[in-house]
Formats: C-alpha cells, structure tokens, sequence
C-alpha cells in the first residue's frame, strides 16, 4: 500500500524555516522590519546627541576664551601698575585705583567716588586688588581703556 499524503502539496513548504513568515498556525508572527524607519532613528539619536555634546564643547570653549580675555586684562594692568609712579610699597589684599596723568600711570588710595570733584589731569582705569602672588585682580575697569 503507498503512502498518500493528506496535505496539498501547494501548501506545505520544502524548507519552512526559511519563509520571512510563520510557515504554521501556532507559528510566531514575523513583520519584516523597515529598515528606512530604523535607519532615521538612529540617526536622529546619533544627531541629538552629537548636538548636545557640541553645544558642551562650545560652552566650554567660550568660558576658555573668557579666561584666556580675563587673564590678559589682568596681565595689561599689571603692566601698567608697575609701570606706575608709586610712592608707597602696595599691601596684598589691598584695595587701590589705578589713574592716568598725562602719559604717566599713578596708583593711589583714593577712589574716582572719593574725590569732591575728580581733577581734570586724571583718568581713571580701574580698581584693583593686589593678590599673595603680587598680581592685580582687577575688580572695576572703566572701559573706555
């Protein structure tokens, strides 16, 4: 007696395990992933992130810049403090205001908001405060210098 198969053979598969989809009932149902979908979210991740780590970098390179600014303005009126008529020996922590007389620089005590009327042969440059390193920390800088 020959073997008669029940099933049609227009539906069963030679190799079932590689159909993109369930080959039987009970079978896990497989959706083809689209790739197009895939691909624009990870590259929306990918240009979010990169963003923000730029938008970081840029922060940090102006707050860079600021110091660097910072550190030459400093280092200009130390310049012109020592270049300074001084007739005194400067106290560290101390607070003195820097002017201009002609071409000549003076370091003084005596603030632009002290005088009764400021005299016309001086200009002010800015309020200082002489650091343990003998630096100047500038903390008022009139901006027209």
């Amino acid at each position: 007696m020959e073997f008669v198969n029940p099933i049609d053979k227009d539906k069963v598969a030679e190799n079932p395990g590689l159909l993109p989809y369930s080959h039987h009932v009970g079978g896990v149902v497989i959706k083809p992933e689209d790739t197009g979908k895939i691909k624009s979210r990870a590259l929306t991740a990918m240009r979010e992130q990169t963003n923000i780590q730029m938008s970081q970098l840029q922060k940090q390179v102006e707050l860079l810049i600021k110091q660097a600014n910072d550190l030459k303005d400093r280092v200009d009126m130390s310049e012109q403090i020592y270049q300074a008529d001084l007739s005194f020996e400067p106290i560290i922590s101390q607070i003195y205001h820097l002017y201009k007389k002609e071409e000549k620089f003076k370091l003084l005590l005596i603030g632009p908001e002290d005088w009764g009327k400021m005299p016309e042969t001086l200009s002010y440059i800015g309020t200082v405060k002489m650091l343990g390193d003998h630096t100047w920390e500038i903390l008022n800088k009139n901006s027209e210098f």
